[in-house]
């Protein structure tokens, strides 16, 4: 089981930030969660530059959850950086955005992401979304590394 894995979450939203906080926390998640605003700050945090350089007190995430639509660098771009560079490409990344397009969808999953799921419209259902997500990714499957 990779129950304790440290999940980083890449997302613009302070708003959407603190929902995603609280739904692990209402769902008795202890996993450590890490939160990023943007792709550069992600690329940083997962190659460990300048704020990030500390490997105890960041270290490499078990799982990405990445929004696509943020500053500086989309998450379209740091989703081909990071399945392109060897020493990233196992960390699954779960794609958590507002699209539900059918190609942004298939794009997405052609980049090389482990999984697309639409930001639901209710904190409900936020909540269904991260209980599934942690029986699935933190109880059944089995993650690189840990």
């Amino acid at each position: 089981m990779n129950t304790q894995i440290p999940i980083l979450i890449a997302d613009d939203d302070e708003d959407d930030r603190f929902l995603i906080k609280t739904a692990f926390r209402d769902n008795q998640f202890t996993n450590e969660l890490f939160f990023v605003s943007d792709g550069v700050e992600l690329m940083h945090f997962l190659t460990r530059q300048g704020q990030y350089a500390d490997a105890e007190k960041y270290p490499r995430p078990g799982i990405i959850f990445l929004d696509l639509n943020m500053p500086r660098k989309d998450g379209w771009e740091a989703l081909s950086e990071i399945k392109q560079d060897p020493e990233l490409r196992s960390i699954p990344v779960v794609v958590l955005t507002t699209s539900n397009s059918e190609r942004d969808i298939l794009r997405t999953y052609e980049s090389g992401a482990n999984c697309y799921i639409t930001k639901p419209i209710s904190f409900d259902q936020l909540l269904q979304i991260v209980r599934s997500f942690g029986h699935f990714w933190l109880q059944v499957a089995s993650i690189p590394g840990r």
